[in-house]
């Protein structure tokens, strides 16, 4: 029996939406959740303080890029990685399984990544695969000095033991959204004997492990993967590739109502906003998703109201010039520290004169700005109003 639990505190009338509890040994999270993304154990260009005033309840640490750098035993050393990072709140990390697919079949395929915005697979020029898939695991060479290393579901779950979060997740085999029919079988298959082994390999009882449902573009395959997780696991994580946002809400809509009601059901990388509502109202309860770091560092923001709209995905860029002069914040409706303290036209310049401050100022309103809209739907369903919510930021 882990020490994690998660309650459900109350369902929307219309929808799946529900709002609950996920209470951890580092602290309580409050759901529906968008969790930032710590890959190497910092969210990039901010601070641990950061995130505790923008209302962050919880950080994603990547498995992969941890155990190449610095080391899982060098994090227990510091009492795991909560403590490491001076964050001290509840963590979670991911299985090692998506890096899989971005050292091989990513490679192999030349695909920048599934999902993007045009709703399509985007090519560009193959690369040989630098990871090798069998039954025991993965070989894989290690982007940092070229040295080969073995991930497999029992070395997966040893390592995210040692690294000491809250929310740990087992390993699989991310198919392609390439795959056919029988591919896609296949390395759903492979995922559940891995998922299989990663349960028997859990020796904490102090961490949630969360199985991932796969079966690519497929309903009866994913009908089959979210039958099996929910089985064998107590909480479940949506993964896997889909052919476009529509493909996306279908398998929500499809494993959602095949697994039980109880338990917590965490969206793998995706973070933008019109996902984000489409999620909750099929019963998403967290997700997780570097896109509003990435954004920042490339001078997007999040804004709402008139020039924020689904057209333009909630999205302007600080960097054109229409911003030389403007003396307002980078959202009117947002209460964060920068906007209550920074202009357009200052952080305008600070991207064209290459400030590292600029990528702090952008990447910290756009976490707040997604905390802020999760807090606003938790309101929402507990007032049974989501529907209306999603209609004033979705129009639809």
């Amino acid at each position: 029996m882990t020490s994690v639990s998660f309650t459900i505190i109350h369902q929307d009338k219309a929808t799946k939406a529900r709002v609950g509890e996920i209470h951890t040994p580092h602290g309580v999270v409050q759901t529906p959740q968008f969790f930032p993304v710590g890959t190497q154990a910092s969210v990039k260009a901010l601070t641990p303080r950061d995130l505790r005033d923008m209302g962050a309840q919880l950080v994603l640490a990547n498995t992969y890029h941890l155990h190449l750098r610095p080391g899982e035993d060098i994090i227990d050393e510091f009492g795991g990685v909560a403590e490491f990072m001076g964050w001290h709140g509840p963590t979670m990390t991911d299985s090692g399984g998506f890096q899989v697919f971005s050292l091989g079949v990513n490679l192999e395929h030349g695909m920048v990544k599934f999902l993007k915005e045009e709703e399509a697979v985007h090519e560009k020029e193959a690369k040989p695969r630098l990871n090798k898939i069998s039954e025991e695991g993965v070989l894989f060479q290690s982007h940092l000095d070229g040295s080969s290393h073995m991930l497999s579901p029992e070395s997966s779950i040893a390592i995210q033991e040692k690294i000491g979060a809250d929310l740990i997740v087992g390993f699989d085999d991310l198919e392609s959204p390439l795959y056919d029919y029988d591919k896609t079988r296949e390395s759903l298959e492979l995922t559940e004997r891995w998922l299989t082994r990663s349960l028997a390999a859990q020796t904490r009882t102090d961490q949630l492990l969360y199985g991932v449902t796969h079966g690519g573009k497929f309903e009866d395959l994913r009908l089959q993967s979210a039958k099996f997780v929910d089985e064998h696991f107590q909480a479940v994580a949506l993964g896997g590739a889909h052919a476009s946002k529509q493909n996306l809400y279908e398998v929500v809509d499809w494993t959602t109502s095949h697994i039980s009601l109880e338990k917590p059901r965490h969206l793998l990388g995706i973070g933008d906003i019109d996902d984000i509502f489409e999620g909750v109202e099929r019963g998403v309860d967290t997700f997780d998703c570097v896109t509003p770091t990435r954004l920042g560092r490339m001078g997007v923001f999040f804004v709402h109201g008139p020039t924020g709209t689904k057209e333009n995905r909630w999205r302007q860029d600080i960097t054109k010039a229409d911003y030389t002069h403007s003396h307002e914040p980078l959202d009117a409706t947002c209460s964060c520290m920068v906007c209550k303290t920074y202009t357009r036209g200052y952080i305008h310049h600070l991207f064209r004169a290459h400030e590292l401050e600029g990528y702090t100022l952008v990447s910290y309103h756009n976490i707040a700005f997604l905390m802020n809209l999760m807090k606003e739907i938790r309101e929402a369903i507990q007032d049974d109003r989501f529907t209306l919510l999603k209609k004033d930021w979705m129009g639809v």
